[in-house]
């Protein structure tokens, strides 16, 4: 059962639709223009049931097959990056400093060409959630829709999720068992010393010499702290202080983030990420005030749902081009929400066209259309293989 040569027949249509999306991207929570053309679409289309409002933008959909049976959800994100886009492509970002910058415009797509086969055979037996989550990069509307009742309005056997990936080639899906993703925290701290003048630093206390020192002493922490056959980040990625080039300021705001995949590690990175700023601002005289907010957990896949969605890629594209993910990722992905909550599996599918195509979170990134059918496709096989009209 490869790509479905009705998903085949609209792919032309469904690239204008993604193209849409990527010109009017919008942040988080702020999807407004993107939950009304989801809604409008799956009218169109003709599914049972358009639900709105959860997490404020988002849409789940509801189609019921053409017999009794389980269900299953199938979810996608639809927000953007505050990212100005350099790509110049003809439907480029018209909304400034905002930009589709890691293919959920594509991801929303694939899910709509879902919706519309799915809609229109009614091939398989019980119900298809397919759930547009907004706020995946900021805010986690994966946490909100849990939090408000998304597995209790719309009971559902299993979840599952998928998310283009441009380091692999278009066509080819990744699976993995177990930590996928990793968990997520902000670290911002602040450290306050004495503002002077640059031309007589005896009189203060320097925070920019202090922050400096903080950044080297934190790579300790992975270095020498995290057991080796662990996987961690701490990575500080934003530091402001100061206005002028001859005064010393009187505070340096940092700002980074941790990963990591075990719940002890991510205790670990907690406890050392504050102590060693406290103790090296204490040692040059300054002080350091430290948040260390975790925001998502790791994407854990089920083994059980996994072999699932593993057999319904394998239909699409065959058994070659399905393989195993050798390691998790760093990044990371409020969908581990609600594989917290319900069973499920999270699935890469491949988007590379040359081998070097820019990658997500980039200014460059574009999201691959030629694997708008692939993923569709995949979506209607696993509705299909996983809701059998005849069980027999």
């Amino acid at each position: 059962m490869p790509i479905h040569n009705r998903i085949a027949a609209f792919h032309p249509e469904m690239t204008a639709w993604r193209q849409d999306l990527h010109r009017h991207p919008e942040l988080a929570l702020e999807e407004h223009r993107t939950s009304a053309v989801i809604q409008e679409k799956l009218k169109e289309f003709g599914v049972d049931e358009v639900v709105t409002g959860m997490a404020r933008t988002g849409v789940v959909g509801v189609i019921r097959g053409s017999a009794p049976g389980g269900a299953i959800g199938l979810r996608a994100d639809i927000d953007a990056l505050p990212i100005i886009e350099q790509t110049n492509l003809p439907y480029a970002s018209t909304n400034p400093g905002v930009m589709h910058a890691c293919g959920h415009d594509g991801h929303t797509t694939m899910l709509l060409g879902a919706a519309k086969y799915l809609a229109e055979t009614r091939n398989f037996a019980g119900t298809v959630y397919v759930i547009f989550q907004p706020a995946e990069e900021q805010h986690g509307g994966g946490e909100i829709m849990v939090k408000e009742g998304l597995f209790e309005r719309f009971p559902m056997d299993q979840i599952f999720g998928m998310h283009n990936w441009p380091k692999d080639p278009e066509g080819t899906f990744l699976w993995r068992v177990g930590p996928t993703m990793a968990a997520v925290a902000n670290i911002t701290i602040v450290v306050t010393g004495k503002g002077a003048h640059g031309a007589q630093p005896h009189n203060g206390v320097d925070p920019i010499v202090v922050s400096g020192a903080i950044v080297s002493a934190l790579q300790s922490i992975v270095a020498r702290n995290v057991e080796p056959t662990e996987s961690a980040v701490v990575t500080i990625g934003e530091i402001k202080g100061g206005n002028a080039f001859n005064v010393i300021p009187p505070d340096v705001t940092m700002r980074g983030t941790a990963r990591w995949f075990t719940p002890a590690v991510g205790d670990l990175l907690e406890k050392a990420v504050i102590r060693i700023a406290h103790a090296t601002a204490e040692a040059y005289g300054a002080t350091a005030e430290v948040t260390f907010a975790r925001t998502y957990p790791a994407v854990v896949n089920d083994e059980a749902a996994t072999a699932l969605a593993k057999t319904a890629a394998e239909a699409v594209v065959g058994a070659a081009r399905v393989v195993p993910m050798e390691q998790p990722t760093m990044g990371g992905e409020d969908f581990s929400f609600m594989l917290n909550a319900k069973q499920g599996n999270y699935i890469m599918l491949g988007a590379g066209k040359t081998g070097n195509d820019p990658q997500v979170h980039h200014p460059l990134y574009d999201f691959n259309d030629d694997i708008l059918p692939v993923g569709a496709s995949y979506w209607a096989t696993l509705a299909e293989q996983l809701l059998p009209r005849d069980p027999r």
